[in-house]
């Protein structure tokens, strides 16, 4: 029998990439000949972290329609038709067997050609509340799977498999690499460690409040894991010197950065609110506003309705202090939070996912 071949598209963000990468590991467990071919948009992340990874991968000239840079939206559908056209080459040559969306702009005009070539396509929904790309393209998928409930509101109900969301298999043991993680970040182990993450490019909001709060922390005796993001490492890395403080650009060891922390702040995306799950530390989630129909906010609340984490938005920043404090001193309150937010977790999401990937390509 010849080999499978696998076609993956997701990208823009890590919140579509590195699900993308998890189910293509999973798959490659199950299947060790089958070949993959990763589709992203030139110019994004994906270019750089697929093959970092160990997977070819091509670009499309692609990029999404802004809401805010409406001049730059004339090229759109020029862009379109040949992302549309390329994707199309590419898809004859490789043949898949499956082709796998994981959001981003390039899965729209990959998995387009592929359900007009009638090859089963699945189709992986992070958040609550889905992008525009998914939501044209449930309507043609052969499976839909996704994380939270109630999106039957924007997806055919016979096609929903609720799966949670893929996350870094490493992430699942953390608690055997505490010592690892200590002696990679240099931590002092009588410190209580915060780790920052405001996603893979950064959080301007997120930065600028640590900064303002640097002297606080420093009172409150606790060392931190900042990652800055790489839109803002240049501007925030001279705080890399100071006692008790490291800054990242971004951080490849992130089962070690979990491990190694007792309290996290973190944005909402839905990847990480999966990953954070698994971790089960005390979190306080700070979500970006400016995503659309605001998911990430959806995300963090339906885990601090679940008492869960906390939930502190952008615009209730100036009782950040207050908020830290109160938990950094009440033990019991963190361990609330860590016993509710591991109950929400989903740690069999990538087997569940590829599961329904096996039944497609072979049916």
């Amino acid at each position: 029998m010849k080999p499978y071949n696998i076609l993956i598209s997701g990208g823009g963000t890590g919140g579509h990439i590195y699900p993308a990468i998890a189910i293509a590991n999973e798959i490659k467990v199950r299947f060790p000949d089958a070949n993959f071919l990763f589709v992203g948009a030139k110019d994004k992340m994906e270019m750089e972290k697929i093959p970092q990874a160990g997977f070819e991968i091509k670009g499309l000239w692609i990029s999404g329609i802004q809401r805010k840079q409406l001049a730059s939206n004339m090229s759109f559908p020029f862009k379109l038709i040949s992302s549309l056209w390329r994707a199309k080459k590419i898809i004859d040559t490789f043949k898949p067997d499956v082709a796998i969306g994981t959001g981003g702009f390039a899965s729209g005009p990959t998995l387009i050609m592929a359900n007009r070539k009638g090859i089963p396509t699945l189709i992986q929904e992070q958040n609550s509340f889905p992008g525009i790309t998914n939501k044209y393209l449930a309507k043609k998928a052969t499976k839909i799977c996704v994380a939270y409930d109630n999106l039957e509101r924007f997806f055919p109900s016979s096609k929903i498999i609720k799966t949670g969301n893929p996350v870094r298999q490493d992430l699942l043991k953390i608690h055997t690499k505490i010592n690892e993680s200590q002696d990679f970040f240099q931590i002092h182990v009588s410190k209580k460690t915060i780790l920052i993450l405001g996603g893979s490019l950064g959080a301007r909001k997120i930065n600028q409040l640590v900064e303002a709060n640097l002297v606080f922390f420093k009172k409150q005796d606790v060392q931190l894991i900042w990652q800055c993001g790489k839109l803002y490492f240049e501007e925030y890395k001279k705080y890399d010197t100071l006692e008790n403080v490291q800054v990242h650009q971004f951080i490849n060891r992130m089962d070690l950065a979990y491990a190694a922390s007792d309290i996290i702040i973190s944005r909402a995306g839905a990847s990480s609110v999966s990953e954070l799950c698994i971790i089960g530390k005390p979190v306080i989630f700070i979500p970006s506003p400016n995503v659309a129909e605001d998911h990430q906010t959806k995300n963090a609340k339906s885990i601090a309705d679940k008492h869960g984490a906390i939930l502190l938005k952008e615009e209730d920043l100036e009782t950040f202090p207050i908020v830290f404090e109160t938990l950094l001193k009440d033990k019991g309150k963190q361990q609330h939070l860590s016993e509710n937010i591991k109950e929400l977790a989903l740690p069999s999401a990538t087997t569940d996912i590829v599961n329904e990937i096996e039944k497609l390509i072979k049916k």
